[in-house]
């Protein structure tokens, strides 16, 4: 998903540094706006996992703490690893989405130039 954002970011930046025309940009606009809804949707899904795995994680360390065996410290490790990812993941997928939303802003102010 993140190689996806920086895909379609690198190719809108290209066709604004190609200074289009009003058509290009209007098109562009709508299309770049079509895409943020889009990731907006996978945002909320991978927020509600992000906050499920980490909800599981705190629930396995109580458990842990109170039953200390080798198979649930095992669990909390790796609900601890994926918990982790999770909220790499997410930061990253939020910042390129906050990068979007200046993209789209550039966007309608270049379009609003050529008005």
């Amino acid at each position: 998903m993140i190689d996806y954002m920086r895909r379609h970011e690198r190719s809108a930046r290209e066709l604004l540094a190609g200074r289009p025309a009003k058509e290009a940009l209007a098109e562009l606009l709508a299309y770049h706006d079509k895409q943020i809804s889009w990731i907006q949707h996978e945002r909320l899904a991978h927020l509600i996992t992000m906050m499920f795995v980490c909800l599981f994680f705190l629930l396995a360390f109580g458990w842990t703490l109170v039953h200390f065996t080798v198979p649930y410290i095992l669990l909390t490790a790796l609900l601890l690893l994926l918990s982790a990812a999770y909220i790499l993941h997410y930061y990253r997928l939020e910042n390129g989405v906050q990068s979007w939303y200046a993209l789209s802003n550039e966007i309608r102010a270049r379009l609003l130039e050529n008005a």
